[in-house]
């Protein structure tokens, strides 16, 4: 069976004086079967409320902070350990 992997973001912590998102708290879920296993952590930003691009809190979605947090972390670093640890549970 493949594995399903299913990115969240628990909550996040923001500058109050910009609406900049500094803190993302995420978790990955892989699932093979009757067997799972999932990592948490966090990741830190300085947003720039006068760059092009910024998004502040009330419109930052939490497809926005999934792609931050694997930007930061690596993706498929994250996902190639859970499967590791996937196999070595399974029987």
């Amino acid at each position: 069976m493949a594995i399903t992997y299913t990115w969240t973001i628990p909550t996040v912590e923001r500058n109050l004086s910009d609406g900049g998102i500094t803190v993302i708290h995420w978790r990955c879920t892989a699932v093979d079967g009757d067997y799972t296993a999932s990592s948490y952590g966090t990741t830190s930003h300085e947003p720039d409320a006068d760059a092009e691009g910024f998004i502040s809190y009330d419109s930052v979605t939490e497809a926005n902070c999934i792609a931050w947090a694997q930007a930061q972390v690596g993706q498929s670093e994250v996902e190639a350990a859970l499967a590791a640890r996937l196999r070595l549970t399974k029987p």
